[in-house]
């Protein structure tokens, strides 16, 4: 058997909690239909019988305090709910027992922003990690010693998991679900619960805001020059020249203050422009390739599909409003 801790934090987000009890006692009923025995024994863990969560709206009771739990196969922390310094501190008192579980040989998977308790730990220190796109420059502040994969749905650290965000918990959960037992028992839960099983990259739903909470002013106005100017030509150059600054100098205040090089920065700004464009008007992918100030095909797609996981095309098919509208 395979005991799975579900730890409910102080502060979680509601809809984050169920998913992993769900899933593994359906697919305990796959397990017995197909003649195999029941695996998983699935509880729910906490600092306190009664838990509230989200802000206060919905209580949870648990199956165990921590303190009753001793070993456990794998324990998943769920997302946390509201200002994560202050969702982290609610449940310090966690902290030295997921150590001690991940120490005695438990794995441990994170859910969405779940993954800020997780890195708390220092579990996650020198490793990659998933967490929801929204939460990516805070999370790279607090935790400078954990690299954010950008985009990934599912990061395996050996022992370690995480997941992007929201509903992206489901894809790390089939992912463990298909280790702990098979492909097909995988596949008829992901039928089961309407999951795009091998779904693998959250670009598509990212919505590209410039990182601005840093204050390096210089900086600031050519975030804003590229943001109004990103149809035309720009250059390196051009951009350090405009604030008094050599190349090389320019280069490394504006990665150490967006997190991005000049030419990424550019990117994303271009590609937020053209899922915009495909979401809202009819033009096609040249139109909108032009517009946003890509001249060859070829590299526009390379780098739409870099950032969101999807061709132009698919993106357009799967979110232009008119796209919907014929279908």
């Amino acid at each position: 058997m395979k005991y799975i801790a579900v730890y409910v934090p102080q502060s979680a987000v509601i809809e984050a909690i169920s998913p992993a009890y769900r899933l593994f006692k359906t697919a305990n009923e796959f397990l017995l239909a197909s003649g195999r025995e029941a695996l998983f024994v699935v509880e729910f863990v906490g600092l306190s019988k009664m838990i509230k969560a989200q802000d206060g709206e919905y209580t949870v009771q648990v199956d165990k305090l921590l303190h009753e739990v001793k070993k456990a196969d794998l324990v998943i922390i769920p997302a946390l709910y509201g200002d994560m310094e202050n969702a982290i501190a609610q449940n310090e008192a966690a902290i030295s027992w997921l150590q001690q579980r991940y120490e005695q040989g438990s794995e441990v998977a994170s859910l969405c922003v779940g993954a800020f308790l997780l890195a708390a730990t220092g579990l996650l220190d020198g490793k990659k990690c998933s967490t929801h796109w929204a939460y990516y420059q805070e999370f790279r502040e607090k935790f400078k010693a954990v690299e954010v994969v950008d985009g990934s749905i599912i990061t395996d650290e050996g022992r370690i998991y995480s997941s992007g965000g929201a509903n992206s918990l489901w894809n790390l959960l089939l992912y463990l679900l298909e280790k702990y037992t098979s492909r097909d028992i995988a596949i008829l839960a992901a039928k089961y619960f309407a999951i795009d099983i091998d779904r693998d990259n959250q670009g598509a739903f990212t919505i590209f805001k410039g990182q601005r909470d840093h204050l390096d002013e210089e900086i600031q106005q050519m975030q804003g020059y590229i943001e109004r100017h990103y149809m035309e030509k720009i250059t390196i150059e051009d951009l350090a020249d405009k604030v008094a600054m050599n190349r090389r100098t320019f280069e490394r205040r504006f990665k150490n203050a967006t997190n991005n090089t000049v030419i990424e920065y550019t990117q994303r700004v271009r590609i937020e422009a053209a899922k915009r464009s495909f979401e809202a008007s009819r033009k096609n992918v040249n139109e909108v390739m032009y517009d946003v100030g890509y001249t060859d095909t070829k590299s526009f797609r390379d780098v739409f599909k870099k950032i969101t996981g999807l061709t132009p095309i698919e993106y357009r098919n799967k979110y232009s409003k008119y796209a919907a509208a014929v279908g």
